[in-house]
Formats: C-alpha cells, sequence, structure tokens
C-alpha cells in the first residue's frame, strides 16, 4: 500500500517525471550547446584531425567538440553539472521503483548507475588535452558500465508497454552504432580515409543522443511518483514487475535466473577460486612447449629433452584402482603440488627448470583429470568444474592480450620483464585451498549404468582433438588472425582490437555449450565447426577470420559435451588416451615446418591443412561416443537443481565480467599510427637486420624488453626481424612484434604467418607501410624460405624494403634457386630499395653474386667487410652514409647489422669511407655503443662504426 500523509504535509510536489526530462533537457544542451558554439567560434579547427582537415573531414567529433578549446568546453562542463542533480535523482528514483525484498538485481543497477555518473564526472573534467591516460580510463568505465545499466534497466522496467518498447528501440540503436562506429574509426585511424572521421562522428554523436533519449524513459515511469516522495500508483510496494511475470511463465526452463534472490558472494568467491585454478593448469600447460623448445633451438636439432612432452600422460595411472583412489581422496593435494610450475622462474639452470614444470604438467593434468571423475555422478558440479576449467582459457588468453601475448605467469618471466609470478603463485595457492574445500570424493562410489555407454577409446581420441585445438588456436586471441594476416594495405583484422572478438567468441561458445548442450554436441554443430575450419584454412583476410570466429564458438561450446561424456568411461582410458593423443598432434603441427630436424619430417612438410583435418575427425570421434553416451546416461531425467543452476550462474556472471576487461584492453591497446623517426628534420633512415631467435635469450628469458632497448638506442628506423614467428604451441604462440611495435611506435608486418610453415620473418618501421606482400621462395629440398616486399612512404618518397630469411647451409639448390628469385625481385623494383637479409653465403662468393649486382641492380652497403656469412644490408637509390656491426650480448645467436641512409640526396655512387669527425652530428651512430658499450651491446669487428662519403 502506498504510504498515506496527512492534509498538507506535504508543503511542495514535483512529478517524478521532470526528474526525467530535467536530466533529458540538460544533458542535450550540454552536447548540443558546445557542438553550436564550437562551429561558430573553430569550426575549421574543431574539424582537423592528425590526417584530414576540411573539406574531407567536415563535422566534428564529439571529443573534439567538448574537449579541446574554450568557450564549447566550458558550455559543456556547465551544463553537464547541472545535469548531475537530476543524474543522482534518476537513480535513486529508479532504485526506489524497483527494489524489493531479497532481491539484488535493483542494488547493483543502482551501484552501476552511481559509478557511471561519477565516470562521466571523470572524462568530463578531465578531457584528453588535460591527460589522455585519465581522460581514457574514465571514458572506458563509462562505457563499460553502460552495458550493465542497459541490460538491468531492461530486466526490471515496470510493465509500462510504451517505456519498454523505447527502450529495446533505443538500446538495440546504442549498441548496433557500435560496429559501424569502430569501423569507421579503423578506417580513419589505421587506413587514414579521407573523410571516415566525420561518418565516425555521425555514429559517435548518435550514440549521445540513444544513449541519453535511453534514460529519458523513465519519464514515462516516473509519473508514479510525486516528490516529496508519494508513491501514487504504489508500483514501489507490492507490484510485479514485469521481470516477475516472464519468471513465473518460465520457472520450468533450465536456466536459473541469476540475481533472483539475494546475492551469494561466497558462492562467487567459489567460482572465481575454481576459474583462476583453471588459469593455472592453462599457464603451466602453455609453459611447457617454450621450455622444452630451447633446447632444440640451441642444439640446432634432436637434444633429448623433447620428451619432457609427454609429461602430460600421468592420468594413465588412473587406470590403476588403488592409485585413483588415493589420488580422487587427495585432489586438493594433487592440485597444490602443481603449483610448483609457477616457482619455477626461481630455478635458473634451464634443464632444471624444465624438469619443475615438467612435472608441475604431470600433476596439474592428473589434478583436472582426477576432479572431473570425482564429480561425474553429480551432473550440475561437473559442469561448474568444466566450465571453470574452460573459462580458465579464456582468463589465459586475455591475460596474454594485455601482456603483449606473453602469459604473465610462465616461468621464462620474471619481475623485469613482464612476469607477476610472485602475486600469481600467492593467488594460486588461494585459489586452490578454495576451490578444493568443498567435499567431491564420490567419483569411486558412483555406480555408473549397466547400458551401453559409447567407447572410451572414441571419448579419449575426442578430448585429444579438443585438447589440441584449445591449445593450438585458442590460447592466444592472435593465432588465427595471422593465420589469414596478407599484408598492406590492410585487408584483414588486426590482433588488437580484433583479438577481443577471438575472446567473445570462445566465450559465446562455453555459453552456448552450456545453455545448448543438445545442439551443440549434434553432427549439425560438428558440421558448422568443420566448415568454419575449412574456412580458416583455405581463406585469407575477413573471409578466413569468420570462418576462425566460428571454430572458435564450436571448440568451447562442445568441451563441456566431450568432457561430461568421457567420465563416464575408465579415466586411465580416456584421459591417459587423450593426453597421449594430444601430444602426437603437438609433435605433428611441429613437423610440418621443422620437417627437415625430424625422421620421416618430410612426410607431413607443409601439411598444416592434415593437422586441421585431423583435429576435427578427433572431434569427430569424440561426438560419436558422446551422443550414445549422452543417449543413454544414467543420470536422472529431472530438471536440474535450482543450485546447480545457481552455481553455474556465477561463472557466467564472471565470464561476462570478462570480456568487458577485454574490450577494455582492445580499446587501451588500439594502435596510436602516429609514429615518428629518430631523425626526421635530417630525413635520415636508419635500418637494420636481427635474427631474434624466437625472442628466448641465452639463458631461457623471455628477451622482448632486452630487444626492445636495443632497438630503441640505436635509433632504428626499420628493422627486419627473422625467426620471429612464435604462433605455435612449442613456442608458447606468441607475438613479439605486438610488444615491440607498440612500445617503439613503429607500423608491423608480421610477414607469412603460421600456416605458411616458416620460422618467420617480420617488418617494423617508423613510416607508413603503403602495401606489402609476403612471398615463400623456391625450397624444394629445405625449409621454406619467408620474405617481405614492402613499400614504405619515407619522407614523403616511395622506399621498398625486402626482408629475407634464405635456406639453411645444407640445401645449396634451394639457397641458389632463392637468390635468383629475389634477385629478380629486387630488379624489377622501380624504386630506391634496401634488403635486410639472412644469406647464408661469404662476401664476394658464389650467391653472393646474384644478390649484388646486376642481376639484381643492388649493392652491398659495405663490400669490404670481410667477416659476414649471414647477414646482409643491400641497398639501390639511395645516399648510403653509415654502416655498424653490433654484439649481439645475451639475447640471441646473432649481431644486428645496421645501414643508414639519407633520404633525398644523390644515390652513392661509390666506396669511399670518411672519418667520424666529417660526418653531420644527426648522420653519426650512437655513441652509446662504443667502447665497452652497453649490457653487452657494443661495435664490434671494426670497434666502430664506419661511414661513406
Amino acid at each position: 500500500m502506498a504510504p498515506k500523509h496527512r492534509d498538507g504535509d506535504v508543503v511542495f510536489s514535483l512529478n517524478g517525471k521532470w526528474i526525467g526530462w530535467a536530466h533529458t533537457i540538460t544533458a542535450f544542451s550540454g552536447f548540443l550547446g558546445a557542438l553550436l558554439v564550437g562551429c561558430w567560434l573553430h569550426y575549421h579547427k574543431i574539424v582537423q584531425n592528425e590526417y584530414h582537415g576540411y573539406p574531407d573531414e567536415w563535422f566534428p567529433s564529439v571529443s573534439a567538440t567538448i574537449g579541446d578549446r574554450y568557450p564549447e568546453r566550458s558550455v559543456f562542463q556547465f551544463f553537464i553539472a547541472i545535469t548531475s542533480g537530476p543524474r543522482f535523482a534518476l537513480v535513486l528514483l529508479w532504485y526506489t521503483l524497483t527494489a524489493r525484498p531479497h532481491s539484488t538485481l535493483p542494488k547493483i543497477v543502482a551501484g552501476t548507475g552511481l559509478f557511471r555518473t561519477l565516470s562521466c564526472g571523470g572524462w568530463t573534467y578531465i578531457t584528453s588535452t588535460d591527460d589522455h591516460n585519465w581522460h581514457d580510463i574514465f571514458m572506458i568505465s563509462y562505457l563499460v558500465a553502460t552495458l550493465p545499466w542497459t541490460l538491468g534497466c531492461l530486466a526490471l522496467s515496470p510493465p509500462n508497454p510504451t517505456a519498454i518498447k523505447y527502450r529495446k528501440i533505443l538500446a538495440g540503436l546504442f549498441f548496433g552504432t557500435l560496429v559501424p562506429l569502430i569501423y569507421y574509426f579503423i578506417q580513419h585511424k589505421v587506413h587514414k580515409v579521407p573523410g571516415a572521421y566525420t561518418i565516425y562522428a555521425f555514429f559517435e554523436w548518435s550514440l549521445i543522443l540513444f544513449d541519453v533519449g535511453f534514460d529519458a524513459v523513465t519519464a514515462l515511469d516516473f509519473e508514479s511518483f510525486e516528490l516529496v516522495v508519494k508513491d501514487v500508483k504504489g508500483l514501489s510496494r507490492g507490484v510485479k514487475l514485469l521481470k516477475d511475470d516472464v519468471l513465473e511463465k518460465g520457472k520450468d526452463k533450465p536456466l536459473a535466473q541469476p540475481f533472483e534472490g539475494p546475492y551469494s558472494w561466497s558462492v562467487l568467491l567459489d567460482a572465481a577460486a575454481d576459474i583462476y585454478t583453471g588459469f593455472v593448469f592453462w599457464s603451466i600447460l602453455s609453459s611447457l612447449g617454450i621450455l622444452v623448445w630451447y633446447f632444440p633451438l640451441w642444439h640446432m636439432g634432436i637434444s633429448g629433452y623433447e620428451v619432457m612432452v609427454m609429461s602430460t600422460v600421468s592420468p594413465l595411472l588412473l587406470g590403476v584402482p588403488f592409485l585413483r583412489s588415493v589420488f580422487v581422496n587427495n585432489v586438493r593435494w594433487v592440485h597444490m603440488s602443481s603449483l610448483v610450475g609457477l616457482l619455477a622462474w626461481q630455478v635458473k639452470d634451464p634443464a632444471n627448470r624444465l624438469f619443475t614444470v615438467g612435472f608441475a604438467v604431470w600433476m596439474t593434468c592428473l589434478a583436472w583429470s582426477v576432479t572431473w571423475y570425482a564429480e561425474r555422478g553429480q551432473p550440475e558440479r561437473l559442469k561448474a568444474r568444466i566450465l571453470a576449467w574452460a573459462a580458465g582459457l579464456v582468463v589465459s588468453s586475455i591475460a596474454k592480450f594485455a601482456n603483449h601475448t606473453n602469459n604473465p605467469l610462465w616461468p621464462i618471466l620474471h619481475s623485469g620483464n613482464g612476469g607477476w609470478n610472485k602475486t600469481g603463485l600467492v593467488l594460486g595457492v588461494l585459489a586452490v585451498l578454495r576451490a578444493t574445500q568443498r567435499s567431491n570424493i564420490n567419483g569411486d562410489t558412483y555406480s555408473p549404468s549397466s547400458k551401453r555407454q559409447g567407447s572410451a577409446a572414441l571419448a579419449g581420441l575426442g578430448l585429444a582433438g579438443l585438447f589440441f585445438a584449445m591449445h593450438s588456436l585458442l590460447s592466444d586471441s592472435s593465432t588465427m588472425i595471422l593465420w589469414v594476416w596478407e599484408g598492406y594495405p590492410i585487408r584483414s583484422p588486426l590482433a588488437v582490437p580484433h583479438g577481443a572478438l577471438t575472446i567473445l567468441a570462445m566465450s559465446l561458445g562455453l555459453f552456448f555449450g552450456l545453455t545448448f548442450p543438445g545442439f551443440l554436441g549434434s553432427w549439425t554443430a560438428f558440421g558448422i565447426g568443420s566448415i568454419g575450419a575449412a574456412v580458416l584454412t583455405c581463406y585469407k583476410n575477413w573471409t578466413g577470420f569468420y570462418g576462425a570466429l566460428v571454430l572458435a564458438t564450436y571448440i568451447m561450446g562442445i568441451a563441456p559435451t566431450l568432457i561430461a561424456s568421457a567420465v563416464h568411461h575408465s579415466p586411465g582410458r580416456t584421459f591417459g588416451l587423450a593426453f597421449f593423443v594430444y601430444n602426437i598432434m603437438v609433435l605433428f603441427h611441429v613437423w610440418v615446418v621443422a620437417y627437415a630436424f625430424v625422421p620421416g619430417g618430410p612426410l607431413v612438410r607443409e601439411h598444416t591443412d592434415w593437422v586441421m583435418a585431423a583435429t576435427m575427425l578427433l572431434i569427430g570421434a569424440g561426438v560419436f561416443s558422446a551422443l550414445v553416451t549422452n543417449a543413454t546416461s544414467s543420470a536422472p531425467r529431472r530438471r536440474p537443481a535450482s543450485k546447480g543452476r545457481k552455481l553455474s550462474s556465477y561463472y557466467l556472471h564472471i565470464l561476462f565480467a570478462l570480456q568487458l576487461l577485454s574490450a577494455s584492453i582492445a580499446y587501451l591497446r588500439f594502435p596510436t599510427n602516429d609514429y615518428q623517426p629518430y631523425h626526421k628534420d635530417e630525413k635520415v633512415l636508419t635500418a637494420g637486420i636481427w635474427t631474434i631467435h624466437f625472442s628466448l635469450d641465452n639463458d631461457m628469458w623471455s628477451s622482448e624488453r632486452r630487444v626492445r632497448d636495443a632497438i630503441k638506442e640505436l635509433e632504428l628506423d626499420v628493422v627486419g626481424l627473422l625467426e620471429s614467428d612464435l604462433q605455435r604451441i612449442i613456442m608458447g604462440n606468441r607475438d613479439t612484434t605486438q610488444y615491440l611495435a607498440e612500445d617503439l611506435g613503429m607500423y608491423v608486418d608480421y610477414g607469412p604467418g603460421p600456416n605458411k610453415h616458416t620460422w618467420g620473418c617480420a617488418l617494423l618501421s617508423k613510416f607508413p607501410i603503403l602495401k606489402s606482400t609476403h612471398h615463400l621462395l623456391p625450397s624444394p629440398v629445405g625449409e621454406l624460405a619467408p620474405a617481405i616486399e614492402a613499400t614504405l612512404d619515407v619522407y614523403g618518397e616511395q622506399v621498398d624494403v625486402f626482408v629475407f630469411h634464405s635456406g639453411q647451409e645444407e640445401d645449396a639448390e634451394d639457397r641458389r634457386l632463392q637468390s635468383e628469385y629475389l634477385a629478380k625481385l629486387m630488379k624489377d623494383s622501380p624504386r630506391p630499395s634496401i634488403l635486410l637479409s639472412y644469406l647464408v653465403t661469404k662476401p664476394l662468393q658464389g650467391n653472393y653474386n646474384t644478390y649484388v649486382g646486376e642481376k639484381s641492380g643492388m649493392r652491398d652497403i659495405d663490400p669490404s667487410d670481410w667477416d659476414r656469412w649471414c647477414e646482409y644490408i643491400l641497398y639501390k637509390g639511395l645516399k648510403r652514409t653509415g654502416y655498424a656491426r653490433v654484439s649481439r650480448g645475451t639475447i640471441t645467436d646473432t649481431e644486428i647489422q645496421v645501414g643508414r641512409f639519407v633520404i633525398g640526396q644523390a644515390p652513392t655512387e661509390t666506396d669511399e669511407r670518411i672519418s667520424e669527425d666529417q660526418v653531420a652530428d644527426g648522420l653519426q651512430f650512437p655513441a652509446l655503443f662504443k667502447g665497452e658499450g652497453v649490457r653487452g651491446h657494443r661495435y664490434h669487428v671494426f670497434d666502430e662504426p664506419r661511414y661513406f662519403a
């Protein structure tokens, strides 16, 4: 019943709808007032951006209008200050309207509304001109909070058909506008398309219109209020909301309403602990391959340490009843012992560090197999455990997305190169203690049905395909993007920001796998997933990536079905077989590239398509078994218990929050594309070549930061990197170029992708890359030789840069054919050119005379340098001024070679050398590397740079 008041108690009354209208009018006044004043006083300035101005750009963006100039900025801030009063009142009234006893959602929505209001004040009064970072932080916070605010308001809407209709329309328009908004922002920021920013601005202003309009609809609901506060219709007391009607109609559906009833922070903490434990599993498992790879890398062949890949087969022990019982009853300590993998970074000796991680992998594979098997009699608990494990992969992928493709818990990291090892270990211990406190020792006492349960072997094969697909394709958000990358101009997704789409597809797949298990476990879904795999394998650019998203969704979606089916068989046969075949698949996908180093390798040479086909066939075997198992499962056929449904819903809450985190990371890491060369006044181009040895230094540490320091201190404007493709399980599915490009402020071309079967080459440039082509040079015997042919805009002049890694010393015919192929490429270029290369030849001998001279049109940067064997810098049509060789330190096994050129001057005709004192300061190499140099890097061979007239 509505509260009663005596006549005369209400001195002043105001209908609640005016709160909504006041908020709408003042908010629109702020934006539109700033727009009118800005166009009147500073039109040409506020439509100007970093690339284009009027008339190409003729409508200002929101940020340029409200934040850049006086007085329009003051107009905006004045009205937004006034808006704050109605805004706080709006949030309060909405909570008053929707709050009910024992209901948590209204409190969450109200808290979100308050947070959103405060963050709005942050980006309003701290403009991008004042502090760009804090402005972005508040803006991202506001946008992230918009989603739960909008969905919460829709869920709590009173049964007012008009208000509900407008809310749905405006919410749909708001979120639908985000797609073209991002598209045109990328067209402007990445492709620099004239006029794209104007179109982007229209969508940006539309977001403002829809955002404010969504809150304006509250005026229709607040008509039920009189202030001070009198509820004339009683909607806030005892009247059912639209949400109640929906719940009553759908109460028999299997999905629980996750926010209904009091919110249990204890259960949420349990879910977080489970997911973090899953994250630890993927962190430990994905680190093993990197450590194993270190040894054949330095031995240049089979080292013997490769046997450690078999550390995953520990679930075979579960085939022994006594051991199985011991592990099931002590699962906490099995999980706890695996955490030694998070301590491995303290082990300095590479071999011992590998053995430490190998033990951790042994225990973590055993721990999760035991966990699933022990819960097989409780379907809802089992589902929650599977969800936690799979969500752990999502967390791992997000952690790598935030940390430039390195997992911060890996033993190749420490506090000096991006590791969070101590924090990760502490959280890991707490998570295991929390996640294993609930009793789950019923696996051996559960009596399976006597009915036909499918095939244990097929179930194990299905898990093998699942584990391999998740690890090889989904453990990093950029892996499949680099599969479809074809160079410039950009025609495909970018690792940043589009890696967030991969993570979203993974999360949606997991959600669908839980909500629609029947469909995801069907042959129809398998067919759709197989089509996605085929499209990813056979197509490039956006078409290929669409296939990747379909495949990612399917892989995550089928995980609950395959694991839930496998636990009905002997765990030794299913999980033991699964990890054994998974190991074979790991070796298979390495041998397609490393065929020259392994017995029988040429049989699978360059057959990534076979790897993908085998993966899908393995998953298909698991689907076949699961269809039989699920059809005859002895689990009671009743509606799942509310408690179980409630438990799973908390995992989904965390999964939803992770998507917001992923989107925020994508926004913060978006490339600025405003890079400047080191000596632009002198029009200097400094180019270098370096073989970075897969970003593992001599002591088994990740070397990105040390590589970054050397490149920065050498003032390299353009650098070619070789042995740079790390997108395989044995290399951690990493991408060093992401970190280098973002930290150094450079454009990047990754080169031929991981499905092109090379060891990789990459190009980083301070100058815009206008176009690039990836080449795979003739290699009839040995490994494929990759090359990048790129055209750069260097101070307004087009310059071609070639980055190339030739074949091995043993394959003479390969290297001869490659020299002829590349010589023709360089000869055909009508522009000034630079070759940054690994040629495997002696100066003035053999193939050198194909690369240098009439056949290629190229000159050697220093023909008198007799000490070269691998790395060479060649050029044509440019003024060469200097050449230096810099020692590698302990980063890799190859030095850095550097050349300096001046753009716009007559090309070099002679090889006359001059002394350093005859060279202008802006053309000299950094003095930092003279003498003993710095951190092991110094000028060597000649003990000083060479300069030319």
